[in-house]
């Protein structure tokens, strides 16, 4: 299956305001999802974070991008999304607040979109799109919204055990 590969030397910033490069997740099976704190979608964080420890062990790893570009459920400032992030006990890397559309798309959505489409176009929809990338850098998966986390799992497996090429 060929994909295309994610640039790892794309910069993050983290909730706390510090520089990362997405170089530090290389080499793992990653599922990047634009996440907020007041969507319906929201409790979606609980399977996300049951992924996270069932897989982080063996290579695996969430990185989850606030998002207010959807009927403003990102409205609020980092407090807002650090107590969601406690109130679903979350392990796995959120960065600060992005664009997934529009013109100040962060660059990483850029990326991912072009490698993958949507059912209705490269646009991102709404909150709690996910998207597989394995160890190589290649996108494999787009999963909308409604794709509960926990149906992803035999996805992740067969990244981590090498089936999926």
């Amino acid at each position: 299956m060929k994909s295309e590969k994610i640039d790892y030397s794309i910069a993050l910033e983290t909730l706390s305001g510090e520089k990362q490069l997405l170089v530090d997740y290389s080499g793992k099976v990653l599922l990047v999802v634009n996440v907020a704190s007041r969507c319906g979608f929201t409790k979606q964080y609980e399977e996300l974070e049951q992924l996270q420890l069932a897989y982080h062990s063996r290579g695996f790893t969430i990185l989850a991008f606030p998002c207010n570009q959807f009927a403003n459920q990102e409205s609020g400032g980092i407090d807002m999304i650090k107590q969601t992030c406690q109130r679903f006990h979350v392990t796995f890397p959120v960065f600060s607040k992005i664009d997934v559309n529009g013109k100040d798309t962060h660059q990483l959505f850029v990326l991912l979109k072009q490698a993958k489409s949507g059912l209705l176009g490269r646009s991102i929809k709404w909150n709690f799109t996910k998207f597989l990338i394995d160890t190589e850098g290649r996108v494999l998966n787009r999963y909308g919204p409604f794709i509960k986390p926990k149906s992803i799992a035999s996805d992740i497996e067969s990244l981590l055990k090498g089936k999926i090429r």
